[in-house]
């Protein structure tokens, strides 16, 4: 009886967890994987779809924009996380108000972040008018093609930074003290307690910061919808906004089915060479 009463707790527990998985991850997941073999007006199963966006120019562009994109955000978004980490690390005056501010981005909608970012970033906007105001001239920012996803990388770094800073926040106050006290006594200057204190025990926060947040900016979505939708001329066309178009825009969901299996391939690949190169095996 207590044995049926252990698996009894173990369903009611688990349950849940297992029910949304199956529906939210794996049907999906098995959807998508089922439409992108299957071309439209045929009933076997082909690679025809992957044939066709891997021939797609606006396909293979985005494909590049995603990869610039991603080349910049992630280093860009975990080396300042990790400066601002350090900082909130010491003692300073109200440190829990400019850490509470610096967290405060990530608790507003990223859609409000990005409507609020589109009207400052106007031509007319406050970040020109600020630039002017100094005599510098003002920037294009979502209006150029040049500018355009560089201004996305802004939205959604402040947006992510903060949110990536708590974790490598956390990972610091959980190294002990003792051992930077030991590499002091040895004569470590600054640089090389970082270097040898902080970085190999900050190895799991980091990994963990470093793969969710190379998956998040894979799948942004919501600043390029609401402020450029992929453009000017395809700039800030990423692979999540591209399946959007060719879903709900032009009506294909087995070309935005096969982008999907594209790029969720692609992120598993990417996250599996990131725990690899972070993992003990990655440093022989």
């Amino acid at each position: 009886m207590a044995k049926f009463d252990k698996y009894v707790s173990i369903f009611v527990l688990l349950g849940p967890a297992v029910v949304a998985v199956l529906l939210l991850r794996i049907w999906p997941a098995a959807w998508a994987v089922n439409a992108s073999l299957i071309a439209p007006g045929e009933t076997t199963y082909s690679l025809e779809n992957y044939t066709y966006i891997f021939t797609d120019p606006v396909f293979l562009d985005s494909l590049k924009v995603t990869l610039i994109y991603s080349i910049i955000v992630n280093p860009l978004q975990i080396a300042i996380a990790l400066g601002l980490a350090l900082l909130m690390n010491v003692a300073v005056p109200l440190i829990g108000f400019w850490r509470a501010v610096l967290l405060l981005p990530i608790a507003i909608p990223p859609s409000v972040s990005s409507v609020v970012w589109g009207i400052a970033m106007r031509p007319d906007g406050i970040l020109n008018a600020t630039l002017e105001a100094m005599g510098l001239e003002g920037f294009r920012f979502l209006t150029s093609s040049d500018q355009a996803l560089f201004s996305i990388i802004i939205i959604v770094s402040w947006i992510g930074v903060g949110y990536w800073m708590t974790f490598l926040l956390a990972g610091l106050q959980d190294i002990p003290k003792s051992l930077y006290e030991a590499v002091r006594i040895d004569g470590a200057n600054v640089f090389q307690r970082f270097w040898y204190v902080t970085l190999p025990q900050l190895r799991r926060p980091l990994t963990f910061v470093l793969v969710a947040d190379t998956v998040a900016n894979f799948l942004v979505f919501a600043p390029v919808q609401i402020l450029t939708k992929g453009g000017p001329a395809g700039s800030t066309n990423l692979i999540m906004n591209e399946v959007y178009t060719r879903q709900f825009i032009t009506g294909d969901p087995s070309s935005a089915a096969a982008m999907t299996v594209v790029l969720v391939t692609s992120v598993l690949v990417i996250v599996g060479i990131q725990f690899w190169l972070m993992s003990d095996k990655g440093d022989g």
